[in-house]
């Protein structure tokens, strides 16, 4: 018996399907047959049941599966005291975070990580466009933050951190910032000025051909902040989710019939194959007060 056959086990076990067990493992499928097969001989009786489809642990696989837990989780143990032992060790994690999230909401947690996790040091690095979860499977980032949650993987640690509203932004002594909300009709007659990287982009073009509205940026541009100053200095409005604000002076507002939000959350490959701190990032980010936010 060796340590990869009790990690291909406890995939197994979790998952009772042979491919996803492999998928996981980092091995092949007959690989993995073989070393369940020769566990089986090792532990002299069978470990799974397997009819057709149906595969489930036996009374002695299940008692396996609590005692391979428990090696696993001294294995992990090991693993931290062998980190936090090294003098003077720090650790350097890479977060991936996307363009169109605003550091005011984020900067208070990460502080918070910062204050909680001495030996770590973080680089912030801007997502390209294209680049999604995969670049945290990739080994690219340590941990992303997205404003799309992946679809349920068992590859992925999924996070929600806070959901915001798609709004109207305005100067703070625009006409419309008098009133609760703005509709539709009322925004396409202000100047509008388009930020390229939206998720909201293609949707809001539907949204507003589908009523025969045609919006004519005045302006495009890739960079937050120079299209949310131009819309503080008065130039014309744009749609921003609600916590995005990076500019003084600019108002938000809802508009009538736009119902729109994104969900943002924190992103890590699953497993305890993650750094220690990537964990504990995950912990601090579930037990974060995230808080409600109120429009100017």
């Amino acid at each position: 018996m060796d340590l990869n056959q009790v990690m291909y086990f406890l995939n197994l076990a979790q998952s009772l399907n042979f491919t996803e067990a492999a998928r996981q493992s980092g091995v092949s499928q007959p690989s993995l047959t073989r070393a369940i097969q020769r566990l089986e001989d090792e532990l002299g009786g069978p470990l799974l049941y397997r009819d057709g489809k149906d595969t489930r642990l036996t009374a002695l696989g299940r008692d396996v599966q609590v005692e391979f837990m428990r090696i696993q989780s001294s294995l992990d143990a090991v693993a931290e005291i062998a980190e936090t032992s090294v003098i003077g060790r720090r650790r350097r994690l890479t977060i991936g975070i996307a363009t169109t999230i605003a550091p005011a909401t984020m900067a208070v947690f990460w502080r918070h990580v910062l204050g909680q996790l001495p030996a770590v040091e973080l680089l912030f690095l801007p997502m390209q466009p294209g680049e999604t979860e995969a670049e945290v499977l990739s080994g690219r980032y340590d941990l992303c933050v997205l404003t799309d949650a992946p679809k349920p993987s068992v590859k992925l640690t999924v996070q929600p951190l806070y959901r915001e509203q798609l709004r109207l932004a305005m100067a703070a002594e625009h006409p419309l910032a008098a009133k609760a909300e703005v509709s539709l009709s009322e925004m396409s007659e202000e100047p509008y000025l388009d930020r390229l990287h939206c998720e909201f982009r293609s949707v809001l073009i539907k949204h507003f051909m589908d009523r025969n509205i045609v919006m004519r940026p005045r302006l495009q541009s890739e960079r937050e902040d120079w299209v949310q100053q131009m819309v503080a200095a008065g130039a014309g409005v744009c749609s921003l989710p609600e916590r995005s604000t990076i500019v003084a002076g600019i108002t938000l507002r809802p508009v009538v019939g736009l119902d729109l939000s994104r969900q943002v959350s924190l992103v890590a490959v699953s497993g305890s194959g993650n750094p220690r701190e990537v964990r504990q990032i995950l912990a601090l980010a579930a037990a974060h007060d995230w808080g409600t936010l109120r429009l100017s």
